[in-house]
């Protein structure tokens, strides 16, 4: 994914655990770590101004874009391949993760 998330860079800084960054937040450490990890889909808005005022940072000290890096985007079909190609991608059932305050 080009978005990287920077939050271990963060909590070294602040010298504070996963735990209670999720705790401070009001988050569950799974949902942390899914979105530490760059395994989430999406944030809220709400959340991410819960991290940035916990940890006393700005969303771009959190979040950044990686040029060249992989998209997640279906390769696109070759001519002459059915007029199927590309129907139903990105349809999977629990395929990301939200990541929100509520957790």
């Amino acid at each position: 994914m080009p978005i990287a998330v920077d939050i271990d860079v963060m909590l070294a800084r602040r010298k504070m655990s996963v735990g209670e960054l999720a705790e401070r937040v009001g988050i569950t450490p799974a949902n942390l770590a899914v979105l530490k990890n760059g395994r989430a889909k999406a944030v809220r808005f709400s959340t991410l101004a819960a991290l940035c005022e916990v940890l006393e940072c700005q969303p771009g000290d959190l979040l950044r874009w990686e040029a060249g890096a992989e998209t997640g985007a279906a390769p696109e079909a070759e001519p002459g391949a059915g007029s199927q190609a590309g129907v139903g991608a990105g349809s999977q059932a629990g395929a990301g993760a939200a990541v929100g305050a509520d957790g």
